[in-house]
């Protein structure tokens, strides 16, 4: 808004004198300035190293949309109902993982004495780059990382090489430093994608989505550089809207460039101090960031307890305020619609009646739930077969079942209107892009039927059954699966540590690639494996890893019921398991 250039000179000279860190925003002045066009750094010829972390977008110089991060690479790993199944482990398997963590924390101080008396190389506990400020870590978290994490980081953020359609090229990586990081070896390998959240199967690079992506890039092109608040304001946006409305059942909605940021950045623009804000244990971390930006007072309820639920609303009615004991100006309650490390759906009518007889506000986010459940593909409130109305705040992305990008709030048009005036992400990010949009626009005509076809129904319909058919086989081979006959999101318990680097390694061997998952995306002693299915999943894929796993859950001891003879599960079909 001044139009002025930040004293960098000075900046970085303070910030080596007194040992901080520097963080440059250069959105504005990336491409626009100095005589390489590489910004205020090249401005002022400041040696870019001095900047700890360079932050960038490409909506303005560039024509594009997005942002970056840029700096040391060491430095950017910190910026880098009741038909469920939750069956109880065996007590063997609970003793088994106790003494494993014991195990395991024993070692790791008995290692981290020996490295710290010089009779152990410190190669893989050590950064061989350091940098002499604080540690960003607590000291759990360092003892973690040394003597877990670091050891199955090669399990993590792995690159592929293709669209994330039902196969996917796994970008082969190896290392040279303990983990330290990873060079590429130039093979990619092809294998069943088990783990992208493709639920519909519009991850494609062709048909009609895809043809109508590259048609808007013909007329609109990449970007708008502007705000909608400026001009960025695009035809194709109020009818994206108009249609999600309609789609939902609301008056009206607000699309976002960011999923992740719908919550984080919109929460704060309806909730502030006075207000409370009752959060499942389980919700997304965005909904957690959210709930914090806002100010507001924050509770948390177990997970699908409708009991602590009411508990937690009766409280809050009859005590207001700490301290002041004043009444709340509102009370919210945010739940998902499927909850992404659970696969449990939220018990929405029985949450619709808590919040009429309190007289509370609800805020579901159907992120996983949104087009891969319900007999329309409208999420969990279609499921339930709740009214629209009952529900004050819809939230969604369209980065799952919709192949794209992005997200939205709906709900009643005086809360848009108020979003659209008040959120930060309404009023300071660029607006979304014109083949994001289109993509989102040509799903919904499959999804809805108006492109004239049966290929919406045909897509939810089969995700369905490949849902039913992959669950049921995986209990009938003695695996402990989590979460909703119904939901895509399928976990199976893995329970040791060490198993998460294990049986990722021994699919992709096998030509499946998926997803473990361990502390702190869950509880240290609840590590697990998340199957997401697809509607492009054939039932030959399907039992292929149903072969694979087999064979790598009798490997690491991770069938804890009787098993069944395999042959009995692959020769059925999935529409066999699809329930009226």
């Amino acid at each position: 808004m001044e139009g002025s250039l930040s004293k960098l000179p000075e900046i970085v000279a303070l910030k080596k004198k007194y040992k901080a860190y520097l963080y440059v925003d250069e959105a504005h002045s990336i491409g626009a300035i100095g005589s390489h066009g590489r910004g205020v750094v090249d401005y002022w010829n400041v040696d870019p190293k001095d900047i700890d972390i360079h932050m960038g977008t490409f909506t303005k110089s560039f024509g594009s949309a997005g942002g970056y991060i840029a700096g040391k690479k060491n430095d950017l790993k910190k910026v880098n109902l009741e038909d469920e199944n939750f069956e109880e482990s065996p007590t063997w398997a609970i003793v088994i993982t106790i003494l494993s963590f014991t195990l395991h924390t024993a070692l790791g101080w008995f290692r981290d004495f020996l490295r710290y008396i010089g009779l152990e190389e410190k190669k893989t506990a050590i950064d061989p780059n350091p940098k002499n400020f604080v540690p960003l870590y607590q000291s759990f978290e360092c003892f973690y990382t040394r003597n877990l994490y670091k050891r199955l980081r090669d399990v993590f953020n792995q690159p592929i090489a293709s669209i994330a359609g039902p196969i996917v090229n796994v970008m082969e990586r190896v290392t040279d430093d303990y983990n330290w990081t990873f060079r590429f070896t130039g093979r990619n390998i092809p294998a069943i994608n088990l783990g992208s959240y493709n639920y519909l199967g519009f991850a494609e690079n062709n048909g009609p989505c895809a043809e109508a992506a590259i048609r808007s890039i013909e007329q609109y092109g990449i970007t708008t550089c502007s705000t909608r608040h400026e001009l960025g304001n695009q035809q194709y946006m109020i009818t994206l809207e108009k249609m999600m409305a309609d789609y939902l059942g609301v008056e009206d909605c607000i699309t976002f460039g960011m999923s992740f940021a719908t919550n984080a950045l919109n929460i704060p623009a309806i909730m502030g101090k006075g207000d409370l804000i009752l959060s499942d244990k389980l919700n997304h971390v965005s909904i957690i960031l959210g709930s914090r930006l806002s100010g507001a007072h924050i509770r948390r309820f177990n997970h699908n307890d409708m009991q602590d639920l009411e508990y937690q609303l009766r409280d809050a009615i009859v005590h207001g305020q700490p301290r002041r004991f004043r009444p709340w100006k509102r009370i919210l309650i945010i739940v998902e619609g499927i909850y992404s490390m659970e696969g449990s759906l939220c018990k929405l009518p029985e949450i619709v009646a808590l919040k009429k007889k309190y007289k509370a506000y609800l805020y579901v986010d159907e992120a996983h739930s949104i087009g891969a459940i319900g007999s329309h593909g409208r999420g969990v409130v279609d499921y339930c077969n709740v009214d629209p109305k009952d529900i004050d705040i819809h939230m969604g992305t369209f980065t799952k079942s919709f192949g794209s990008a992005g997200g939205y709030i709906a709900g009643k048009k005086s809360l848009i209107d108020y979003i659209r005036v008040h959120s930060h992400s309404a009023c300071y990010s660029s607006s979304m892009s014109a083949p994001i949009v289109y993509q989102i626009i040509s799903a919904l005509n499959i999804i809805t039927g108006r492109d004239g076809t049966d290929n919406g129904q045909k897509r939810i319909q089969q995700l369905a059954c490949n849902v039913h058919y992959f669950r049921r086989q995986l209990i009938d081979m003695g695996f402990v699966v989590y979460g909703n006959k119904d939901s895509a999101v399928v976990p199976v318990m893995l329970f040791l540590p060490i198993r998460i680097a294990a049986v990722n390694r021994e699919m992709l061997k096998r030509g499946c690639a998926v997803v473990t998952v361990g502390f702190p995306a869950t509880k240290i002693n609840e590590p697990r494996i998340r199957f997401c299915l697809s509607a492009s999943h054939t039932k030959e894929m399907l039992d292929h890893t149903f072969r694979a796993f087999d064979e790598v859950g009798y490997m690491t001891g991770l069938q804890c019921s009787k098993r069944k003879p395999l042959h009995r599960l692959v020769d059925l079909n999935p529409e066999d398991y699809l329930e009226d």
